[in-house]
This record gives structure tokens, C-alpha cells and sequence, in this order.
């Protein structure tokens, strides 16, 4: 062999050994979950990339019946009220800048009357309750050990070990401070024996979401993480159908770098949660589902699908082609909801 044919493979070999990052591999879940089943889904806002994308694959979800949860003692408290049908009124309300909030719900709950206030919330609540009877899934991604308590002059105290929200209250009516893990632990498990009260058969996923929660410090954020992490492992070894999806290491570990975040450098942007839904998809979704939701995919995309000339027998002919696809796919399976796309083709046949 030449000098330059001993150079060439040599370069060859080590371009075929490099790799420039470490792909994590999931293993599929024994358990995965069906187009069938109704998944409910609470927690940090990394939730709702999930939710997202499941309800527009056409899954029954119920997602943040109380909004935005970020720490383990909101999220458990929140399944309380489910389990028990809670029903608010407005001794649990607080009046602030003109407008009546609930500190165990986000701000899409406030309202300037607290009426209105009650009916969204007791409305969410019982379709929550009702929900979760007859759930064969539930998403918990916790976002933060840290955690905010009231102090005794906050407008609406209540003795709580943690608010689910500050609702822009000055700070000083706060004491902000890190769970210990023997709370985080008592939490997950609290979260575990709520959900499985509510549907004994229930498997329960949880996640942790990679969002930095960089105002409280990298350091900090790093303690929170991993008690969050050792919480939930601790919880799926203890627990038949429990699982744990790693969300977390797929944008820190695997991803790792920063043009997988938005601008502010915190929350993961587009792209990572496509790759981070895909991973999801692969790991905790069935084969005959996800055979299915690319036939589903591609009927979003012409619901979607925008003409220039709406008035061509070309575009006819595509509303025409999509409403009998839609039309067969919904007569083989009834349980999914092509509503809005057959009013769309159908509309604009």
C-alpha cells in the first residue's frame, strides 16, 4: 500500500470514529401508549410541548387543568383537587392589582370579576376529575425544586408550603427557598397515590424539564434538577408502570448546545422539541399509532395547506381527494375526531 493510499484510509477511519456529540438512546417502554388511550398531562411548561403535539396527533389529552405548574407541591396539590372534585369560592381568591387570582392556579385564571374567576376554575377542575376516572396515561414534568411561600402580610395568605404562581406580588411577600428532598420525595410519591386513587390502572410517565431555571443561579438550578431527578427514579423503581422519560438529558446531555435554545438561553426552542417529540414518539408511542399518525400528519398538512387560486378545479380536486381520505380514515376509527378538517375540505369543496 502507497504512502498516500495509508493516509487516505487513515483519514477515512478516523472520520468514521469520530462523533461530534452522544446520541442518547431510549429503549422502548414495556407499556407504550395508544391513540386509544387518553393521556393527562400536568406540570412545567415542557408539558404543553408534549400536550401539544399529542392533541394534534389526535390523542385525548388533558392538559394543566390549573395551568403552568412548576414545583412537585403544586402539581400534587392541584391532583388533590381533582381527586376531590374541588369545588373554589371566593374565599379562595385574592384581590390584587385589580384583578381576582387564585395562588394555586396560573394568571390565564385572573379576571377583573370573581365570578367569571370561579367558573373557569371549578369548570377545569370537574373535567379534570372526570378525566383522570378514566385515564390510561398521565405526563408529570416537574420543572423546579424552588419553591415560593406566602409570609403572614401577603394579600390572601394561606398557610401552604408552596404557591403555584406569584402573580407579579412583590417579592418581599414571598419566602423564597429550596424544597428539601425528603419533601420533592413525599411529593412524587403523593403524586403517584392521587393519580392511581383517582384510576388504579393508571401509568404515570415523568419527566423533568430541561428549561434552566437560570434566575435562581446554574448552581442552584443544577440542585433543584437533581433533586427532581433522584425523586423520580427513586419513584419509578418503587412503582410498577411508572416510567421516567429523559426530556432533561436529551437537551442538556445530548442536544448540548445553545442554538438548541431560544433567545433568552432558557427553554429549548423549536428544533430541540421536535427532536426531543421524535424521541418521545420512538420510546413511549406504539407502532400501530404511530403508523397511524402519519396518515393523520398528512391530513394536517393539507388542513393547514393555504392556495393562492381557491377558485381552480385543481384546488377542487385536492379538497375533494382530502375529504375522501379524511372521510376513510375517520370511518375506520371512530374514536379519533376529524371534525374540523371534514368542515374544512367539505367548506371549501
Amino acid at each position: 500500500m502507497t504512502i498516500h493510499a495509508c493516509i487516505f484510509t487513515r483519514h477515512h477511519y478516523l472520520a468514521a470514529c469520530m462523533e461530534l456529540r452522544t446520541e442518547l438512546k431510549i429503549k422502548s417502554f414495556a407499556q407504550q401508549i395508544d391513540l386509544r388511550d387518553a393521556v393527562f398531562l400536568a406540570g412545567s411548561c415542557f408539558t404543553e410541548h408534549i400536550g401539544a403535539q399529542l392533541a394534534a396527533n389526535k390523542f385525548s389529552t388533558c392538559q394543566n387543568p390549573h395551568g403552568i405548574l412548576f414545583n412537585p407541591v403544586s402539581v400534587s396539590a392541584a391532583l388533590e383537587a381533582y381527586e376531590q372534585e374541588k369545588l373554589y369560592t371566593e374565599s379562595d381568591l385574592f384581590y390584587h392589582n385589580e384583578l381576582y387570582s387564585s395562588w394555586w392556579h396560573l394568571g390565564r385564571f385572573s379576571h377583573i370579576n370573581a365570578h367569571a374567576v370561579l367558573l373557569m376554575m371549578n369548570a377545569e377542575t370537574s373535567h379534570a376529575h372526570h378525566f383522570l376516572k378514566s385515564a390510561q396515561w398521565a405526563i408529570i414534568t416537574l420543572g423546579s425544586a424552588w419553591a415560593y411561600r406566602l409570609r403572614k402580610e401577603a394579600p390572601g395568605y394561606l398557610e401552604a408550603e408552596a404557591v403555584a404562581n406569584c402573580h407579579k406580588v412583590p417579592a418581599q411577600h414571598f419566602i423564597h427557598y429550596l424544597l428539601s428532598y425528603q419533601q420533592v420525595c413525599a411529593h412524587v410519591q403523593r403524586i403517584i397515590k392521587l393519580l392511581r386513587q383517582m384510576q388504579p390502572g393508571i401509568r404515570i410517565i415523568f419527566t423533568v424539564s430541561p428549561v434552566r431555571h437560570a434566575r435562581e443561579g446554574l448552581a442552584e438550578n443544577n440542585r433543584s434538577k437533581g433533586l427532581l431527578l433522584n425523586a423520580v427514579h427513586e419513584a419509578v423503581e418503587a412503582h410498577e408502570g411508572v416510567f421516567y422519560f429523559p426530556a432533561y438529558e436529551l437537551v442538556i446531555d445530548d442536544l448540548r448546545d445553545y442554538r438548541f435554545y431560544a433567545d433568552d438561553l432558557v427553554h429549548p426552542n423549536y428544533q430541540a422539541t421536535r427532536y426531543v417529540w421524535q424521541k418521545f414518539t420512538d420510546a413511549c408511542i406504539n407502532e400501530a399509532s404511530q403508523k397511524l399518525m402519519k396518515e393523520i400528519a398528512e391530513i394536517r398538512t393539507a388542513f393547514h395547506h393555504r392556495p393562492l387560486h381557491a377558485t381552480t378545479t385543481h384546488h377542487h380536486r385536492f379538497l375533494q381527494a382530502y375529504l375522501q381520505k379524511t372521510l376513510a380514515l375517520a370511518s375506520a376509527h371512530p374514536h379519533l375526531d376529524f371534525k374540523a378538517e371534514l368542515e374544512r375540505f367539505a367548506l371549501e369543496e
